[in-house]
């Protein structure tokens, strides 16, 4: 494995944390993000940066949209994967959109979205039990004419399965993420198998249309690291192209730390042909000292260059406390960010 010092690392550090959340749930009752907020997606549209994130109101997940014209600060714009109780569906829960299909998957280019037969295109997972993930999820897709990009049109069922998947998936798929290669579509997601104490590793399914998938035969790519920080999850991908090497932006978990807790924590790899991977030893973005609104968790990465700053979107957690807007079974969870400069102590970062 490649150690944190390689100089190939030091272009994707983001050692700067912005000291508060980015993104707070609304802890209004009844309301989508009631309990939490979680799963960022940035990019640029129509001028603005727009980010798609995932709320929690103790049902379920669904998906919203907030904007910018910063990156630092953020509004809500609208619910645009609500939850369709008593409709029959197959995600009638809820479900959280993690990725919308980008024109570019370079990452010196901003993330825009890319129309494909005149729509845009997101894909998500959708537990089948009410509850914080409950139940196997599986992935669809949904599509957008809307420039608003609030009028989104879920299928009428998963496009991707765990039903016909092996054993290290069969306890239901997680985030999924798409990108163009080759003139495939290439759909990397992280599954969980059936034990107690699951494992999370990640995957990869190549598809013509956006609707028929074959796994990848060497499945899963990016395993668990017996003994190491990321001895039970290697999760969450975030596939970006900088020249010619291709980064996974992940999260590991595993290891029991000092402070007698297990953290979540961002993690990077490297490949050349996007099925072998090379894992940097070391996580990129560990846990946040106490106090801060990443103390827990830090995971689930959104990466964005702009003006030469590299921004590093991402889900924090905390222990609750008094006076926090929200809380989800003894957790604040927030959107965070870190960056490779301090652009929250400058003016005219934008």
């Amino acid at each position: 494995m490649i150690s944190l010092t390689d100089s190939r690392v030091a272009p994707y550090l983001t050692p700067y944390r912005c000291p508060e959340p980015v993104l707070t749930g609304s802890g209004v009752p009844g309301a989508f993000d009631e309990k939490a907020v979680d799963i960022p997606f940035v990019f640029r549209h129509n001028d603005r940066f727009y980010m798609l994130y995932t709320g929690f109101d103790g049902v379920g997940y669904q998906s919203a949209l907030a904007v910018s014209d910063d990156l630092l600060h953020w509004t809500h714009k609208g619910v645009i994967l609500p939850r369709c109780a008593g409709s029959g569906r197959w995600d009638a829960v809820g479900g959280a959109a993690t990725w919308i299909i980008k024109e570019s998957d370079r990452l010196e280019d901003v993330p825009r979205l890319k129309k494909i037969d005149g729509k845009y295109w997101f894909v998500y997972h959708s537990y089948p039990q009410t509850g914080y993930e409950s139940g196997p999820a599986e992935i669809s897709l949904a599509w957008c004419e809307d420039e608003e990009l609030l009028d989104w049109h879920p299928l009428d069922a998963p496009v991707f399965s765990w039903r016909d998947g092996a054993d290290w998936e069969s306890g239901g798929l997680y985030k999924a993420c798409i990108i163009s290669h080759e003139g495939r579509y290439w759909l990397f997601y992280n599954a969980k198998n059936r034990a107690e104490r699951w494992i999370e590793q990640t995957g990869l399914a190549v598809s013509d249309d956006l609707f028929h998938w074959e796994r990848c035969p060497e499945n899963p790519l990016l395993r668990v690291n017996p003994a190491s920080w990321d001895e039970r999850f290697v999760s969450d991908p975030y596939i970006v192209r900088d020249g010619d090497t291709w980064l996974n932006f992940f999260f590991g978990y595993g290891k029991m730390y000092p402070d007698g807790h297990t953290h979540a924590q961002e993690g990077l790899a490297f490949s050349d042909d996007l099925i072998h991977w090379e894992k940097v030893q070391e996580p990129i973005l560990p846990y946040g000292e106490p106090g801060r609104p990443d103390c827990g968790h830090t995971h689930k990465a959104s990466i964005l260059k702009w003006n030469g700053v590299l921004y590093h979107f991402y889900c924090g957690t905390r222990p609750s406390r008094e006076g926090d807007p929200t809380s989800a079974y003894g957790e604040f969870r927030t959107i965070c960010l870190a960056a490779s400069e301090p652009v929250w102590e400058k003016e005219g970062n934008a």
